[in-house]
């Protein structure tokens, strides 16, 4: 292997956005110490996967990869494996047992020791960096973004809710918010770079607390919005017992902050929010959402859905596809319970419900969206709205693929338009998923 290919790394990332943004952290990191980004796989003398483990078909389709990897390392000799994120430190070292392509491994907090953990194992050894650091926030990094149209900004990491299914405490570690000032800097330079959206992240977003000053989620997106006038501004995730009237007052009152809220319930019975430990009712729950209803008529939100979480019965699952049928959810994220190893519901109850029925259950919640989704999509059906395009559709080069400020995904005609335009298209169709329309033209 040449000198220049074992100096060159490609990222597979799985998972949610906050990987997405950790494997811009990764990238920026290795080429501060002189790495080169390679284009593909093929290219690379260095692989790494970036990985959830939040659900259980992320670490099955990690394990999965790991086939093609040792072929691929039989072929290319000096090729080196390392494995990052979330999988590594909820798994620790019994990792390396898993494949033995598997050169070394590093958790959330512990990137900056990736140049050492590569040079250690071209040497041949096997090391892992796995500790937890509640002080690293990579706020001295600048990312390496692959679009120049949307960005991820953290600004905090860790969570401290338990949920009971969860293993984001146990990956990701406690709760740390970004210094105002840099998230502020950060989104103010990506604005001046051209950057026309901009999403802020975090495991609960509305618990940000600036380590500084203590200024909360509702000051920081506000000033966001005011340093990037000409940018839409996003924000996930959020959790229901923290969300809160100043808040919601803060994106009604700018209109480049978006009117979607992503705001996950996960079931629609009081029995199983409680042993879940979600830390909230579904009458508290319903009464946040006539909140932000009241104050943002618009707004869109969507939310997470569990079936066949431990102990749920006939009846708890009735009251989810009641509650989806009362607040009528723009979309969701639907999946079935898996347990997570190391999790409070690992340790203290039993998987007891059937997979069949898990997954009955799952499909009628699917069923029962879809058709909700369908019905609110519909209805924009003959209206103007503004959409931002991000990229060429896969269905037709001729096509453009873009969101509302609601987040729903629209495919239209490009009609001279370009990755990046702020676009009016008129709604002439639409499925439950996607948006269909045409460009309007002043």
């Amino acid at each position: 292997m040449t000198q220049q290919r074992a100096k060159s790394f490609y990222i597979h990332t799985f998972g949610c956005q906050m990987n997405q943004a950790d494997s811009g952290i990764i990238s920026a990191l290795l080429q501060n110490e002189g790495y080169a980004a390679a284009s593909s796989e093929d290219e690379a003398g260095i692989i790494l996967l970036n990985t959830c483990a939040v659900r259980e078909n992320a670490v099955e389709r990690i394990e999965n990869y790991f086939q093609h990897l040792q072929g691929l390392k039989k072929r290319r000799r000096g090729l080196l494996v390392g494995v990052t994120g979330c999988i590594p430190q909820h798994q620790r070292e019994k990792m390396f047992a898993v494949s033995t392509a598997i050169d070394f491994l590093a958790g959330p907090d512990t990137y900056r020791a990736l140049p050492s953990l590569i040079e250690q194992a071209r040497a041949g050894a096997r090391l892992a960096a796995l500790d937890f650091n509640a002080a690293e926030t990579y706020e001295d990094i600048d990312p390496q973004r692959e679009s120049s149209i949307s960005a991820f900004v953290p600004v905090m990491r860790g969570c401290d809710n338990m949920c009971a299914f969860c293993v984001v405490p146990f990956t990701r570690g406690r709760e740390r918010s970004h210094a105002f000032n840099s998230v502020i800097g950060e989104i103010r330079s990506l604005a001046d770079s051209g950057c026309r959206e901009i999403t802020l992240l975090g495991q609960n977003v509305n618990s940000y607390s600036d380590p500084e000053e203590g200024r909360d989620f509702a000051d920081l997106l506000t000033a966001a919005s005011l340093a990037a006038p000409g940018t839409r501004i996003r924000f996930t995730t959020s959790h229901p017992k923290d969300i809160n009237e100043r808040l919601i007052r803060a994106i009604a009152a700018h209109p480049n902050i978006c009117n979607h809220i992503h705001l996950p319930v996960q079931s629609g019975s009081d029995s199983m929010l409680a042993l879940m430990n979600r830390g909230h009712t579904i009458g508290e729950y319903r009464s946040k959402i006539e909140m932000i209803r009241s104050i943002i008529p618009d707004v869109a939100v969507s939310t997470d859905i569990i079936a066949g979480f431990c102990r749920e019965t006939e009846d708890d699952h009735r009251k989810t596809l009641q509650l989806l049928s009362d607040i009528r959810f723009d979309s969701a994220f639907m999946f079935f319970y898996s347990t997570r190893p190391g999790t409070l519901a690992e340790r203290t109850l039993s998987d007891d419900v059937p997979e069949p029925v898990k997954k009955r259950r799952l499909q009628e919640i699917i069923d029962l969206q879809n058709e909700i989704s369908a019905g609110l999509f519909q209805a924009s059906v003959g209206k103007v709205v503004e959409v931002l395009a991000e990229s060429v559709s896969r269905r037709s080069s001729e096509q453009l693929m873009g969101r509302t400020s609601a987040n729903r995904v629209v495919v239209f005609d490009r009609s001279g338009r370009e990755p990046g335009d702020l676009v009016e298209v008129e709604i002439t169709g639409a499925t439950s998923a996607t948006l269909i329309g045409q460009v309007v033209h002043r």
